[in-house]
C-alpha cells in the first residue's frame, strides 16, 4: 500500500505537490479539496488538474531546452 501512495503522491504529475510547495501548504489537505471540490462540481475540477498537469509538463521541457547541458544534443 505505501508503494501505490508514493507512486500516486509522487508520480502522478505532481501538481498538488507544487501547489503544496509553493503556497506552504500540505500537499494531503491540497488533494482532499481539490477531491470536495470533484464531488461538488461534478468533476469540473479534474479539467483544471490535467491542464495544471500539462502546463507544469511544458515549462519543465522548456527549462530543460534553455539551458542544454553537454549531454542533451
Amino acid at each position: 500500500m505505501d508503494r501505490f501512495r508514493y507512486y500516486v503522491e509522487n508520480q502522478i504529475f505532481g501538481v498538488c505537490a507544487r501547489l503544496g510547495e509553493k503556497w506552504k501548504i500540505s500537499a494531503s489537505s491540497i488533494r482532499l479539496y481539490f477531491i470536495y471540490a470533484t464531488f461538488l462540481t461534478f468533476g469540473s475540477p479534474i479539467i483544471l488538474y490535467l491542464i495544471m498537469a500539462f502546463w507544469m509538463e511544458i515549462r519543465k521541457h522548456l527549462r530543460r531546452h534553455q539551458s542544454p547541458t553537454i549531454w542533451e544534443w
